[in-house]
């Protein structure tokens, strides 16, 4: 990222190469990840019909109900970190956690920052209209839709492939490659965020790339005050 560029606020994410990694597990982690690609279908089937009721109610009320946000931001982590760990990226022999939860101890991570309003006009063309320049971009890096979000095919597969034929010789997982890797699913996780209606900033044309977001972390929900204990005399 340039310096003169303001950090996307609303999506974070960020990922940690694991070392060592071995040689020849990746060869068989499309086997090993079945199980979450089962849970992973019914998981985007229920991502889509949680969107659908979310733009009514954005229309109509301006807000994005909490419950259905964070389901559909677990969606997100669950699939970035079986992406990471499979042909996503390979970066990781870490098996993923069947968790829609944040899961801080994992190596790929990914949060949203929660919009307290947004806008009712703009959920009417934002998905479709406004996303489409981005739409064209990503599906060059995931090799078309119809593969998903997190990286099925196309060039982030080639890369992650290439990292790990390098892997298997050297012992070592080239870290430019890492770095391109990642920017590459921060450009398309923030596009998803956008056109699932969980944030009215719309996604830089910008590729930042490293394990480390160079956006300031989502501020926490404040607890609420608790009144102090009455004083007796």
């Amino acid at each position: 990222m340039s310096a003169n560029a303001s950090p996307y606020r609303s999506v974070r994410v960020s990922a940690d190469l694991d070392s060592p990694l071995s040689r020849w597990l990746w060869l068989v982690k499309w086997i090993l990840a079945i199980p979450h690609y089962i849970v992973l279908l019914f998981l985007w089937i229920a991502f889509v019909l949680v969107s659908v009721i979310a733009f009514f109610a954005i229309l109509f009320t301006g807000r994005y109900p909490r419950g259905l946000f964070d389901f559909n931001v677990g969606v997100l982590r669950w699939s970035w970190r079986v992406s990471y760990y499979a042909y996503g990226a390979l970066a990781t022999d870490r098996y993923p956690p069947f968790s829609l939860g944040p899961e801080p101890g994992y190596p790929a991570r990914l949060e949203i920052a929660y919009p307290e309003h947004l806008s009712r006009p703009l959920v009417l063309v934002k998905w479709w209209l406004f996303a489409i320049p981005h739409y064209l971009v990503i599906a060059f890096f995931t090799g078309g839709m119809r593969h998903g979000w997190c990286g099925g095919g196309g060039l982030i597969t080639l890369l992650a492939i290439i990292a790990a034929v390098v892997l298997a010789f050297t012992a070592k997982y080239p870290r430019d490659v890492f770095d391109l890797i990642v920017g590459l699913h921060r450009w398309v996780l923030r596009v998803a965020a956008y056109a699932a209606l969980m944030t009215d900033e719309y996604p830089p044309f910008r590729l930042d790339q490293g394990g480390d977001d160079p956006a300031p972390a989502p501020a926490a929900t404040p607890a609420p005050a608790v009144p102090p204990a009455p004083h007796w005399t």
